[in-house]
């Protein structure tokens, strides 16, 4: 054998040996991962609701045995509330046809939105006007990704529609507008509300 194959074989001997404590938990920790991983990967083609159960089950497995594991009990109790959060979420692609798992694809697909924000706009927070206008920019930077459309595409077909957007997204423009105004002076804000009030109330 080659000396820099004998050299390999010493390192991964040495490691192998040095760290031969932790393998139990991790057999056991990673063997719940991969049940959870399919479980979601639902190859039979299974139904949401008997997803979800089946998944609520092995979460409450996880939570009475979660000592198996060993060092990696406080990971599978994080994996447990991250799992959690992700919930009512987790199973509409199980009923939505073609909708893509709740996975890293899907956030970066939509992450990439966020990407873009960034570098246009220098902030490293999230842009406040993601909140008026994501119903329309995320939505925009997501379809824009899978092709390019003509002018003649973007006309609207339903100009009701299109004029109900247009119309919620001032509402909130508006809306965050006053909110801005309290912050700055809410002294003068609450005076001025209470006098528009008053004028409302009074006789003409």
């Amino acid at each position: 054998m080659p000396q820099e194959l004998r050299r390999l074989k010493s390192l991964l001997a040495r490691g192998l040996m040095d760290t031969a404590n932790f393998w139990p938990d991790l057999r056991e920790g990673y063997r719940w991962v991969h049940q959870a991983a399919h479980i979601l990967s639902n190859q039979d083609q299974r139904q949401a609701l008997t997803v979800q159960r089946r998944l609520g089950g092995l979460l409450g497995a996880m939570t009475r045995h979660q000592t198996a594991a060993g060092t990696l009990a406080p990971a599978l109790v994080h994996f447990r509330k991250v799992t959690r959060s992700y919930w009512p979420g987790l199973f509409a692609c199980y009923t939505v046809p073609e909708l893509p798992r709740t996975n890293n694809d899907l956030e970066q697909f939509f992450g990439a939105y966020r990407y873009h924000d960034r570098r246009t706009t220098g902030r490293k927070a999230a842009s406040p006007g993601l909140v008026l206008s994501g119903s329309v920019c995320v939505i925009a930077a997501a379809a824009t990704r899978l092709q390019t459309y003509s002018a003649a595409e973007l006309v609207p077909e339903n100009v009701s529609a299109w004029q109900e957007l247009r119309q919620a997204r001032e509402t909130r423009r508006q809306q965050r507008a006053l909110r801005r105004r309290f912050r700055r002076d809410p002294v003068s804000y609450l005076a001025q509300l209470e006098a528009d009030f008053l004028q409302l109330i009074l006789p003409p």
